[in-house]
């Protein structure tokens, strides 16, 4: 979908003076700083970036309010469309963050100069490993400290006001300080659409005393940013089609399976098209579970290698082709690497990328597009749904608990699964958590979440924050072990 950012007027805070460090406010002062409000038609930095994040679909912005980020984040509860969510340290507003894209898509959080940007990091790391658009706002120096050789508070005591920025470039796709108004619109944009478009978090740092500063730049009436959607190589496209046609068509017995990539391509419904007009038999990998329905009838569960679902890894180590759609295989979604899976046997179809076999492979295929472009000429085939069938045994029911008999597993998640339903979202911790939430089969329109690749211990209870407010439809529940519970809720 295209997505259009603009710039509209409004009410923001006149701007600090230039002193320097940051604005006139007491160090680590919980509270927002009061600034007079310049005139409605005065177009500012602040407002700019507040009006940009609510026409990308932000509407929550989690922070932690820090002498280096009090006026922008005057501007940001300035905004109509957008509510400040104050969180009590860094790393929840990152989680919060992350769980916030997870449900609307992107997600954006705000803190201060270097000791809250080194503190929300890890979050952003994960938000990186998850594919995530996060956009993290630090609130920087004053544009007249840089190049002063002052040391300033909130930093390690040298005057190097890179570290903060060093750290952030190898966990977001781009990295933007602002420190002076004649591009500052530039950089805001560019961050924001390089988030979007890339899938990943970005870095956005903006000098404590230019928030409330209009600039010609920032117009009054709105200017479209348009983000042009990437579109298929049309050659390509149809080649790679041709190619898997013919090596799908040639097998007996085919299968499909989901992987986590799926959201990245917004492909998810593509994916359900092919199951449909091919009638293969289809799998998730564990961190695919959610983005595909599991009522299908052709649905055969997770695999996940030695520990899949009962019949799906026969299912699919024996199919004489598998076509996985945006798979990530790391060590822990094989099981130590332990599938029994053949590449001539193969296609791997990545959001831009599809290899068919032991090749050829085809660049610049748009995922979406490939999946519905083989819809249409794939033969049905239900053989490997049929062999499924064949050997499938239907799942006992635990025993009911005995009077004062201690809370067994199998027991608490058969009452979990019984308040499951279309309006329910799941978000599994990492640990026993992965392996229990699942077994659970999901209602259609079911969420489910969980932080596989980076398995940050903790990451659950700030995220649960973020999709309760991102997804506010839903009624979420969290499965969390104490240990990682304990590590956050003291602090969220």
């Amino acid at each position: 979908m295209d997505t259009h950012i603009g710039s509209v007027d409004g009410p923001s805070p006149a701007a600090v003076n230039g002193a320097v460090g940051c604005p006139a406010s007491a160090p680590g002062c919980p509270i927002m700083s009061s600034h007079p409000v310049v005139s409605a038609g005065e177009a500012s930095l602040g407002r700019h970036l507040a009006r940009r994040l609510v026409q990308v679909g932000v509407s929550d912005v989690f922070a932690v309010p820090g002498d280096f980020n009090l006026t922008l984040l005057d501007h940001l509860v300035d905004e109509p469309g957008l509510r400040l969510v104050g969180c009590c340290n860094e790393l929840n507003a990152g989680y919060a963050a992350d769980g916030y894209a997870r449900a609307r898509g992107v997600g954006a959080c705000a803190v201060t100069f270097t000791v809250g940007g080194l503190s929300v990091l890890n979050a952003i790391a994960g938000a990186y490993s998850e594919n995530l658009p996060v956009i993290c706002i630090a609130g920087g120096p004053n544009s007249n400290d840089y190049g002063t050789n002052r040391i300033l508070h909130h930093t390690i005591g040298i005057p190097d006001f890179s570290q903060e920025l060093r750290c952030f470039q190898t966990v977001t796709c781009h990295q933007a300080v602002v420190t002076n108004l004649d591009d500052a619109h530039e950089q805001i944009d560019t961050a924001i659409a390089t988030a979007l478009r890339e899938s990943k978090p970005v870095y956005l740092s903006i000098s404590c005393n230019l928030p409330g500063l209009p600039h010609p730049t920032f117009t009054r009436d709105p200017v479209p940013f348009f983000l042009a959607p990437r579109m298929s190589n049309k050659m390509g496209l149809e080649a790679a089609v041709e190619a898997t046609v013919e090596f799908l068509n040639k097998a007996v017995k085919p299968v499909l399976v989901a992987g986590p990539k799926l959201r990245v391509a917004k492909a998810g419904k593509a994916f359900v098209d092919l199951v449909d007009a091919s009638g293969y038999a289809y799998a998730i990998m564990p961190s695919a579970k959610g983005f595909v329905p599991e009522t299908h009838p052709h649905f055969l569960g997770t695999y996940w290698g030695a520990v899949s679902t009962a019949f799906c890894a026969e299912i699919v180590e024996s199919a004489d082709a598998y076509l996985f759609a945006g798979p990530i295989f790391n060590d822990y979604s094989s099981v130590g690497y332990s599938f029994l899976l053949k590449k001539d046997k193969a296609i791997i179809v990545q959001p831009e990328r599809v290899i068919v076999g032991n090749g050829p492979a085809f660049g610049c295929v748009m995922m979406k597009e490939y999946l519905s472009a083989l819809a249409k000429r794939v033969q049905k085939n239900t053989t490997a749904y049929e062999n499924y069938k064949r050997i499938f045994v239907p799942e006992g029911h635990p025993l009911k608990g005995e009077a004062n008999e201690p809370l067994r597993v199998n027991v608490l998640f058969k009452h979990i699964q019984d308040m499951l339903t279309g309006d329910s979202a799941v978000l599994a911790e990492t640990g026993d958590s992965w392996f229990n939430c699942q077994k659970l089969k999901l209602p259609e329109g079911c969420g489910y979440e969980f932080q596989m690749q980076y398995g940050s211990i903790g990451w659950s209870v700030g995220a649960l924050l973020g999709y309760a407010q991102g997804a506010s439809d839903k009624r979420v529940i969290a499965c969390i072990g104490d240990g990682s519970f304990q590590v956050r809720y003291p602090s969220i």
